[in-house]
């Protein structure tokens, strides 16, 4: 009865930490040199989505309005029939892939390393779509339709920011407009903080602050580009079955560590507090059967520790912080 108890609390958890994993969201941004652009999309729920027409993206130039960026030529009205996986991502390329076109310029080709990671080459021609020639100061959203309208399921950038009119990039310090600090949104790869478990839906008010959500790499870094790491639950509801043994100790504990130890090689731990949040994440080596939890950053309470290993095998314990 204990362990069928456990095991019901450990599918009511994963449902409260999975709450804000329920959608696609752009996981990472490349404004590089030339025609160096890409985005990448991230899928954080347990499920494959497949992006039919159900799926689009508009590019806001200049920080314009909503009203002034539905132009045809800034709307990716289809993006085409993708099947991104679980926890998986989908890396969108600028279509400039003429090696015989000059550099610096405007055919000029993109990095082979780009076109290394790219899932898809959107965009070849600018005066038929330029959703992808995006700048420092262009707002880029992903939107989904729900039958009736197009919906916003991730926006980077602020539309309608008056100061990108002539500005050229988001920067880190106030007013984040490009006036102050380092720009951030140009010349730059930018991928999205791990603790990110959700796009942003409603337009930034009242400015753009990139540094919340983003984290930074030098111009033309690609190799970030295909993966992502997120804080969402690593696993499914129906893959906690709690068929491997594990034992937690010491436990109840108020030293800094613990030690989990199981009867299969750990592939990694999630400890979770009681609304769900994902305080601790650690990753085996795949061959180790024991693994230590740094703890001493937890307030007193009760927490649970989900250990995974191969096979998609889950089990849940308890653990108690005093």
């Amino acid at each position: 009865m204990k362990k069928l108890l456990l095991s019901v609390f450990a599918l009511a958890l994963y449902s409260a930490a999975n709450a804000q994993c329920n959608e696609l969201f752009i996981s990472e941004y490349v404004e590089g040199s030339s025609n160096n652009k890409a985005l990448e999309i991230y899928n954080p729920t347990p499920n494959a989505i497949a992006l039919n027409n159900n799926y689009r993206i508009v590019r806001y130039r200049d920080g314009a309005s909503s009203a002034a960026a539905e132009a045809t030529v800034e709307v990716i009205q289809n993006l085409g029939t993708h099947v991104i996986p679980s926890r998986g991502a989908w890396v969108i390329v600028l279509d400039k892939r003429d090696a015989a076109q000059p550099c610096p310029g405007t055919e000029c080709a993109v990095d082979l390393a780009l076109q290394a990671v790219a899932d898809t080459f959107l965009c070849p021609v600018y005066f038929t779509n330029n959703a992808m020639y995006f700048n420092g100061n262009d707002a880029m959203s992903l939107q989904k339709f729900n039958g009736t309208s197009w919906n916003y399921v991730d926006i980077f950038g602020m539309m309608g920011d008056a100061a990108m009119v002539s500005g050229v990039a988001w920067s880190d310090a106030f007013p984040y407009d490009g006036s102050a600090g380092a720009w951030w949104t140009i010349n730059q790869t930018l991928f999205r903080k791990s603790t990110v478990t959700q796009g942003v839906t409603s337009n930034p008010s009242p400015e753009f602050i990139v540094t919340t959500q983003w984290d930074s790499l030098p111009q033309n870094t690609f190799d970030s580009l295909g993966s992502h790491t997120c804080s969402c639950p690593v696993a499914s509801i129906t893959e906690i079955d709690n068929s491997v043994s594990i034992s937690v100790f010491p436990n109840p504990t108020n030293l800094e560590n613990v030690t989990i130890s199981a009867t299969e090689a750990i592939i990694s731990a999630q400890v979770m507090n009681g609304i769900g949040q994902i305080v601790i994440m650690n990753q085996g080596n795949k061959n180790d059967k024991i693994m230590t939890l740094e703890t001493a950053e937890l307030s007193k309470g009760v927490y649970f520790v989900k250990v995974s290993f191969e096979k998609g095998k889950s089990t849940v314990a308890k653990l108690s912080i005093q």
